[in-house]
């Protein structure tokens, strides 16, 4: 599917403000709100458009410690690997990468004893590094929005 000017500045309203009606952004962009529904429902089917969300504040939520695990994978583990990532809720993302390391880990736990113990869940598979977050400078979701260029 080709998306268009009109299809970028409503995927960039909803990247602000998932609930936002159809017709208030029909009004931002000079449609009606059936029309911006038709295409909203247009990017859903052809999978543009593959979820909405919540931000949640973590801190608040008693989730204190922010964790970035760089994994170096033992030979034969990866299948298994990615089968323990996939049940970890600790685990809010993972990435496959280049380089010397094979995976990036990014892990939100309550406490520091949380972490230790993930992590000594994970010494099965390979070896790591570990680096703490300190301060979260910069949050910004669906960076990679698609320009019409």
């Amino acid at each position: 599917m080709q998306i268009d000017s009109v299809d970028v500045q409503i995927l960039q309203l909803l990247n602000k403000n998932a609930r936002i009606q159809w017709k208030e952004i029909g009004e931002k962009i000079h449609m009606t709100g059936q029309a911006v529904g038709n295409r909203i429902k247009k990017m859903e089917d052809n999978g543009i458009i593959q979820a909405y969300s919540i931000v949640i504040d973590e801190l608040k939520m008693g989730v204190s410690f922010t964790a970035f695990v760089i994994f170096f994978m033992n030979a034969n583990t990866h299948d298994d690997l990615l089968k323990f990532i996939a049940t970890r809720n600790e685990i809010s993302e993972a990435r496959r990468v280049s380089g010397d390391a094979c995976n990036h880990l990014k892990i939100k736990v309550r406490s520091q004893e949380a972490l230790n113990h993930l992590l000594n869940d994970l010494l099965k598979y390979g070896n790591n590094q570990l680096y703490l977050s300190i301060k979260e400078v910069k949050k910004h979701y669906n960076a990679s929005l698609v320009t019409t260029e």
